[in-house]
């Protein structure tokens, strides 16, 4: 088939043309959005599931829906790295951009106290990022948010961003991605300032994404953030949700699947958005004409799992070790062993003994894949894959 009018867009965060199976999650936060904007108290938002599930595509979703009713609003990624302070003032400059204001003198304000949280960092290289500045021409307000004290600076900067959002009549929304890999510090003023605009009423929501693991992070730092966010997992969809992902694109060009050509894709995918546009390019692209057979999607899928192989999986098995590639790969046998499916969890302890070794001389390994994402741990004592089908791609490495 014509592989210029192909659909199909399996890239990282890149909109699916069919956004299937999340209607529920779009509904809910226009509500979120009328709420807030009639000055109703309504708690921040936190989207979780493992990788490939479409979290970024929906958390860009959400930040649409918010322009659209005219808020201001800024994205950022969090990493393991880098402290919160500079993507989010980057993120805040921009969301006041878009609010405007009729004072001057009031943005000129809100963007000094931004600048002043941006370049107030504690630690032995203070001074010298102290220099950077998130390209704010406004000069930084002394004496607020740059105690530096993150939870304190937090507090007040999202307080005089809020206060100017409610100025105007709007609201500011805060998306971050990869929320998980936000420092501990960052996390708990991260809670404590959602706490405070919460109680105050201030018109300001945070929009997070991350891992399954994510709200075990946020309640280790506040007891109370299990009362404070929304929490709405992310998984894959379920059949007739995938199928439309499928089939309404394919409709758009004219073209369409049998239906044993959908179950065999619904097979093949698992039901994860990722996998169902990778697969649909592949047999797209494959596949000699419409309508699109089963045997046509048996044809393709050998060269989609070789594309998976290198550009989803592969490039994360890269990233790790020959002892962290040990583990992994003894979890993914460990898995088939107790009959869990490929995202299920596994005990540590199991892992060890396929290893031969004690738990204890596996924490370094089990500790560097956490951190790389490569694995999460729900609960304690047991460890499970962040990305769909990992351990079966792992077993077909030998």
């Amino acid at each position: 088939m014509d592989p210029i009018r192909n659909p199909y867009a399996p890239g990282a965060g890149q909109r699916p043309p069919e956004l299937a199976g999340r209607n529920e999650q779009l509904g809910q936060f226009d509500v979120v959005l009328e709420r807030v904007a009639r000055g109703r108290p309504e708690r921040s938002l936190v989207l979780t599931g493992l990788r490939g599930v479409g979290k970024t595509v929906l958390l860009n979703t959400l930040r649409s829906a918010a322009v659209r009713k005219g808020w201001g609003t800024g994205k950022m990624e969090a990493r393991p790295d880098q402290s919160l302070r500079r993507p989010l003032s980057s993120a805040l400059h921009q969301a006041v951009r878009e609010l405007g204001h009729p004072s001057a003198d009031d943005v000129d304000h809100v963007l000094g106290v931004i600048r002043s949280f941006a370049q107030r960092e504690a630690g032995p290289n203070a001074k010298l990022r102290e220099q950077w500045s998130p390209g704010i021409e406004a000069p930084a307000v002394r004496g607020r948010a740059d105690s530096g004290d993150i939870e304190i600076d937090l507090v007040e900067l999202l307080t005089d961003v809020g206060g100017l959002a409610a100025d105007v009549g709007k609201g500011v929304g805060v998306f971050i991605d990869e929320m998980q890999d936000l420092g501990p510090d960052d996390v708990s003023a991260m809670c404590a300032a959602c706490h405070e605009i919460s109680q105050s009423g201030l018109p300001v929501i945070v929009v997070g994404a991350g891992l399954p693991h994510l709200p075990a992070v946020l309640s280790a730092s506040k007891s109370y953030s299990e009362r404070l966010f929304s929490y709405q997992r992310i998984d894959r969809l379920e059949r007739e949700a995938a199928d439309r992902a499928l089939a309404a694109p394919a409709g758009e060009e004219e073209a369409e699947f049998e239906p044993a050509a959908l179950e065999e894709m619904y097979a093949a995918t698992g039901g994860y958005p990722y996998f169902i546009q990778a697969y649909g390019k592949t047999v797209w692209d494959q596949a000699p004409r419409s309508p699109i057979t089963a045997e046509d999607v048996k044809v393709a899928a050998p060269e989609a799992e070789r594309e998976l192989a290198v550009g989803f999986f592969g490039s994360r098995y890269e990233r790790a070790t020959p002892a962290e590639r040990d583990y992994l790969r003894a979890m993914a046998d460990a898995a088939v062993e107790l009959g869990a499916d490929d995202i299920g969890t596994v005990a540590t302890a199991d892992v060890a003994a396929f290893l031969n070794k004690k738990p204890q001389s596996l924490s370094p390994a089990r500790d560097a894949l956490m951190k790389k994402g490569l694995i999460y741990s729900g609960e304690r004592g047991r460890i499970a894959f962040t990305v769909p089908h990992f351990g079966r791609y792992l077993r077909q490495q030998g």
